[in-house]
């Protein structure tokens, strides 16, 4: 049978540095790909009607917060979660991994995808996406079957199991769907990571039998396992080379990194993956990440940074991220950025998009979050082109050393 996902590799560049094309049932994603993140089927504070605009690709939404509401029957019914958000592009959809991770050994934590270093463990843990480690009930149980959690909007009881996730995710109909995994904290021991380790390779391939079974998914949706094993090298290489065995369409790395760690081990988790599929990093996706992602083989990216970002004032610029709300701006007609291409830099200058969020207009932050997210998807298409053209380590350098300065 025909596989609903292919992935063609254009072009090798420096290292696992790769441009390439991620055929879709809706569509090509050119990679490398900075993926919108669509949580609940909206990325905050931009509709799809100004997807083409920005750049954007692909989706990526969460089947636990569709679960909860309105519910996988509904989106369904709509046709699935394109269809229901008015987007025909590609989709996919997490399988609720990292809820089980907010909401059990994380929970009451505010937990990041990367620890930074120079504070103590437990006290450098930083928001990963404050609407999702903040939207929960107050129990999660977790199992070797599954995870057992109370919902946030009400206090009732549900399950999932890796076969649960599945269905839901089936119901969503997106493109590209997760195996069910337990995502953990940059603070967990190494007996812990271990223990989560070993029940999301059994929970990845409960995922791939009850993915396998459903001859119209299988035809329509494409499966992508997850690589765990946080900051621990050993583990990680262990988690690709077993996930590698298995029969997926494209692999996710998912879990915890430290920012200085982060490039040896995507490079050696890579290396172990099967070269011709398609690999995710999940929820990490700042500028300088993409590069590091990219050169360690990484072909697409998630993040929720550039509409967070947004709303809070913060906006990206080719020297690097500033807040618009500072009083140097107050009187500035130049756009946030004169290189941007963005349809918010060709209209709007630096002084009125501070006086709207001086003023708590809720404008401020379209603007803001729709020039950050084309600024990421534009870097991606950059970076794609520097590839392409055989230049990737000096359009990193280039990059980087005006970002950073």
């Amino acid at each position: 049978m025909k596989r609903p996902i292919s992935f063609e590799i254009e072009k090798g560049g420096a290292g696992l540095a790769r441009a390439g094309v991620i055929r879709t049932p809706h569509g090509g994603i050119q990679t490398p790909a900075f993926i919108a993140v669509a949580t609940k089927a909206t990325t905050k504070g931009l509709g799809s009607f100004m997807y083409p605009q920005m750049g954007i690709q692909a989706v990526i939404a969460n089947a636990y917060h569709l679960y909860l509401t309105p519910g996988e029957k509904i989106v369904g019914h709509a046709g699935g979660v394109g269809k229901f958000m008015a987007w025909d592009g590609p989709t996919m959809t997490d399988s609720g991994g990292f809820q089980v991770f907010s909401l059990g050994e994380g929970f009451g934590k505010k937990v990041s995808k990367i620890s930074v270093e120079e504070q103590p463990r437990e006290a450098d843990i930083a928001v990963w996406d404050e609407d999702i480690a903040t939207s929960h009930g107050k129990l999660a149980i977790v199992d070797d079957e599954g995870v057992t959690f109370t919902s946030h909007a009400n206090g009732s009881l549900h399950r999932f199991t890796p076969e649960r996730s599945i269905e839901i995710q089936h119901a969503l109909g997106a493109d590209i769907i997760f195996a069910f995994d337990e995502c953990t904290s940059p603070a967990a021991g190494r007996e812990y990571q271990k223990e989560a380790m070993d029940r999301t390779h059994r929970w990845a391939r409960r995922s791939l039998i009850a993915h396998r079974q459903n001859i119209d998914a299988n035809a329509q949706q494409g499966l992508y396992g997850i690589v765990q094993g946080g900051r621990f090298e050993d583990l990680r290489l262990e988690s690709a080379r077993t996930l590698a065995e298995m029969d997926f369409d494209g692999y996710g790395i998912g879990g915890s990194f430290s920012k200085e760690d982060i490039l040896g081990i995507l490079e050696k988790v890579n290396r172990e993956l099967p070269e011709e599929k398609p690999r995710h990093l999940l929820g990490i996706g700042e500028p300088e990440d993409l590069f590091i992602g990219v050169a360690a083989g990484i072909d697409t990216f998630d993040c929720v940074l550039p509409t967070r970002n947004g709303r809070n004032g913060t906006v990206y610029t080719f020297f690097g991220k500033t807040s618009i709300e500072l009083a140097e701006f107050s009187e500035d007609l130049r756009p946030i950025d004169p290189d941007c291409d963005c349809f918010v830099c060709k209209q709007y200058s630096r002084s009125y998009i501070r006086h709207l969020f001086k003023s708590g207009e809720m404008l401020a932050g379209v603007l803001a979050s729709a020039h950050n997210m084309r600024f990421l998807t534009r870097l991606a298409e950059e970076i794609r082109q520097s590839i392409l053209d055989g230049r990737f380590d000096a359009y990193k350098e280039e990059f980087l050393g005006r970002y950073s300065s």
